[in-house]
């Protein structure tokens, strides 16, 4: 307790006025501190909760007390107290003594207790008011004496005009007036732009701090909350966007007064940092004249105070009541409406049980006491009617304290964590009320558990409302991904050695090769942000390996069969036209620079081109062959058209033309590698798989039969080329395996001509029905019915039956001759040499 020295100057009285962000507040903090004890009220538990951090900070936790309705944390030696103005212990004397918003003493439910606490709150050396400007006139009237200092804001205010949800700038605030609108804003927020933290008066400290703290290190760009910010919640807000101008006041549903709107709009603006306001969603347009009163901070004064007489008389519960209704003395002074407290009173003096138990004046002091606690929980007036009967009869027995079986099972009811938002607001609303109960100094036998108790089940269901609302409100791997995009230098980025990529601690996806697979999103939004990280956290990794793979050797190249070109076992790129000698090439992805992914794209198909020389050395004979006129004629024409084929021509449409063949031409076709089969001419090194798997990779990739099988054409039949690329040539509706046509001839030839057995044909992996599929296709024809147990014998169309001729008979004059013909022809003798002479010496 601080008194004042015999001969010391009158306490000062300051009244400190002027529009938001002007550091009234601020100002008052660093004045309590520069003395030896001080106290400072605030218009919410929040902001109390916000100072009282502040202080402690500054000067340790043993000489900082806080006091609030729901929360007492008073050391033994504590100095300097924080509290909300409701819960001001003013016995206590300080030095100092501030009370912040002091205009709300105009507010219908509150108004009376700022009035008692501007007329009547002192400190004993200094007090300071600090408020809106509106109040100079009534403070000039109310307090003569007072000094008033008028502060301008530091940065100027601006309307910025209406604004979609979606187009609404970073560092906004969405101000609703009711739960369910915050919580439908911040829901389409978090879809449209990655998350929203969410503020409400209703919230817990913790909580609402957790949220502040959200916003504030930039992982949301935007808080949704009700007009709670008004109330001097410091945040780094640049917009403030009005999702209303109208609000339910506890009676009726009402315009917002424009010293209202600018209470709001003034939480727009850090200290030097210009600020905006404007309107957003289905919220009209403002009026000009009430955006020219924000702009200017030009309201209208405060007129009159509200007020209660608070010289309370309790010698009788008729005198008190009579007491609570005395009018003001002064003019500038309005009787306020009934309270809660008030109302409740009247409604329990009518019971006949509490009238008896109220006759004498501690009881009844009682009872006004227990008329006080606040209505948390919002369930109904009856409901709390009924828990302040309770209260009252508890406290009014036999031990003259509320049982502790009832908030034992009240904490036992509430001590949980499941739930949604709303059943989490709820319990903590239902656990401020025995907070509250726990913070009275004389309710509960064992008061100091029970509030150490409170605030630990408070402060576990804050977490998890806190973590309910961000799972709800916040895309967290959006956000984050948001955030790093805006500080590219900070970014948090990293390719692990698997490819994994992460940003910001979130995996994005994996860069196989020199493609990015991001992870797809579950919104626009997502997918837009998962690209730009992409951009910016593997782009620079990619452009390195695009230089890698520039200047790499053949060996770290592969192709497979369906086009891919890889680089270091991971694709790469994909053949995308072209010839096998003069390939062309898509390198995969989209990011990387330019000029290096050109690069790049110019290695692969260099690549593929040398691949080619070595794999298609035959096609490449052929080619260089022709060009150089080392064949001509029918076998240079035959040539081309194999060429053309792909490397396997039918022989069927150039049948003559092969047949007119010269034995010259025929060996110099052979020379290149051409063999001039029964059924088809082809190269067989283009059979060899290393040369089929790689011109597969230049064919359509739509189909892919077996190379080795008989599979049956689509419609439309591929061209020849498609086919030769898995060497292959159709054979009717057939595709077949070229060399196994020239092996089923060379069967055929062997044994009984044109018989081809049922070994054989199982030795060629065809079934029966194939095989006549194929032989009908090629023009054979049975020359016999087909029997069971039998061999067929086929023919080509067009060719007569080769029947060897019967014997003349013996008296026949051709009889001699043919016994001449089948007697054999005996050997030559080998001629002798005659030795050569010797040479003469």
């Amino acid at each position: 307790m601080s008194h004042r020295p015999t001969g010391a100057p009158p306490p000062r009285l300051v009244a400190v006025l002027g529009p938001t962000n002007t550091g009234k507040t601020h100002l008052a903090v660093e004045r309590m501190l520069g003395h030896a004890s001080g106290m400072i009220g605030l218009p919410l538990r929040l902001l109390a909760r916000e100072i009282y951090d502040r202080i402690v900070k500054a000067r340790g936790a043993r000489c900082v007390a806080l006091i609030t309705g729901e929360e007492k944390i008073v050391p033994p030696r504590a100095v300097y107290f924080v509290c909300t103005v409701e819960a001001m212990p003013l016995s206590r004397e300080v030095e100092f003594l501030a009370v912040d918003e002091i205009q709300l003493c105009a507010d219908p439910e509150r108004g009376h207790v700022f009035t008692h606490r501007l007329l009547h709150a002192r400190g004993t050396y200094e007090t300071m008011l600090m408020g809106a400007g509106t109040m100079a006139p009534l403070i000039r009237r109310l307090l003569p004496s007072a000094e008033i200092v008028t502060r301008e804001r530091f940065s100027s205010l601006t309307y910025a005009g209406p604004k979609k949800l979606t187009r609404l700038p970073r560092r906004s605030a969405v101000v609703a007036f009711s739960a369910d609108q915050v919580y439908a804003i911040a829901e389409l927020i978090r879809r449209q732009r990655g998350g929203a933290a969410v503020v409400m008066g209703s919230l817990s400290p913790r909580t609402r701090n957790a949220q502040v703290a959200l916003y504030q290190s930039g992982e949301v760009d935007f808080l949704v909350a009700t007009d709670a910010i008004g109330m001097g919640l410091n945040m780094d807000v640049d917009h403030v966007a009005f999702a209303g101008l109208r609000k339910f006041d506890g009676k009726r549903t009402r315009f917002l007064h424009p010293q209202e709107v600018g209470q709001i709009a003034g939480r727009a603006g850090r200290f030097r940092t210009d600020g905006t306001f404007g309107v957003t969603g289905e919220c009209e347009d403002m009026d000009a004249d009430l955006v020219d009163a924000v702009q200017e901070h030009l309201f209208q004064p405060v007129a009159a105070a509200e007020w209660r007489n608070a010289k309370l008389d309790f010698s009788s519960l008729a005198n008190l009541m009579t007491s609570l209704a005395a009018p003001p003395t002064f003019d500038v002074l309005k009787a306020s409406a009934e309270s809660l407290d008030e109302v409740t009173l009247r409604q329990l003096a009518a019971d006949p049980d509490i009238a008896d138990r109220a006759r004498d004046k501690p009881s009844l002091a009682r009872l006004w006491d227990v008329c006080q606690t606040p209505d948390f929980r919002k369930v109904g007036h009856e409901e709390h009617l009924r828990l302040t009967r309770d209260f009252f009869e508890y406290l009014t027995s036999r031990n003259r304290r509320i049982p502790e079986d009832w908030i034992a099972g009240q904490y036992r009811h509430l001590d949980r964590n499941d739930g949604e938002i709303d059943t989490l607001s709820a319990r903590l609303a239902s656990v401020r009320t025995l907070a509250y109960v726990a913070n009275r100094p004389d309710w509960l036998t064992d008061a100091g558990a029970w509030q150490a108790k409170t605030r630990l089940l408070e402060d576990k269901l804050s977490d998890t409302l806190h973590e309910k609302l961000m799972a709800r409100f916040v895309d967290r791997r959006t956000s984050a991904l948001m955030r790093g995009l805006r500080v590219r230098e900070d970014m948090l980025a990293g390719v692990a050695e698997d490819g994994t990529v992460t940003v910001e601690g979130h995996y994005v996806g994996k860069l196989r090769g020199v493609t990015f697979e991001a992870e797809h999103g579950a919104s626009i939004l997502e997918e837009k942000a998962l690209r730009a990280a992409a951009t910016m956290a593997v782009g620079p990794e990619i452009n390195k390996r695009l230089g890698q793979l520039a200047g790499e050797a053949d060996g770290a190249f592969s192709l497979t069969p369906d086009g891919m070109v890889l680089w270091r076992g991971q694709a790469a790129g994909a053949i995308s036209g072209g010839s096998p000698f003069a390939p062309r090439v898509r390198l995969l992805g989209e990011l990387g620079n330019p000029a290096a992914r050109e690069r790049a794209t110019r290695r692969l198909e260099a690549f593929l081109a040398a691949e080619a020389v070595r794999r298609l050395g035959a096609l490449r004979k052929l080619e260089t062959g022709m060009a150089e006129g080392k064949i001509k004629g029918l076998a240079r024409g035959l040539a081309y058209r194999l060429i053309e084929a792909g490397g396997v021509l039918d022989r069927t449409p150039v049948r003559a033309e092969a047949k007119a063949l010269s034995q010259v031409e025929r060996r110099a076709l052979k020379g290149l590698g051409i063999r001039l089969g029964h059924f088809s001419l082809y190269l067989p090194a283009m059979l060899r798989p290393d040369a089929l798997s790689f011109v597969q990779g230049f064919a359509d990739r739509a189909w892919r039969p077996p190379t080795q099988a008989i599979s049956r054409l689509p419609d439309p039949a591929p061209a020849a080329t498609a086919l030769a690329a898995f060497g292959l040539r159709a054979v009717g509706r057939l595709a077949v395996p070229v060399e196994a046509l020239e092996r089923m001839d060379d069967l055929m030839r062997a044994g009984k001509p044109g018989q081809l057995t049922d070994a054989d044909r199982e030795g060629l992996g065809w079934s029966a029905q194939e095989t006549k599929e194929i032989l009908r296709a090629l023009g054979f024809a049975p020359t016999t019915k087909e029997k069971p147990g039998e061999d067929m014998v086929w023919r080509r169309r067009g060719e007569a039956p080769t029947v060897k001729p019967s014997a003349p008979s013996p008296s026949s004059p051709f009889s001699a001759l043919a016994a001449l013909k089948d007697k054999p022809v005996p050997a030559r003798r080998p001629r002798r040499r005659r030795k050569a002479k010797a040479a003469n010496p």
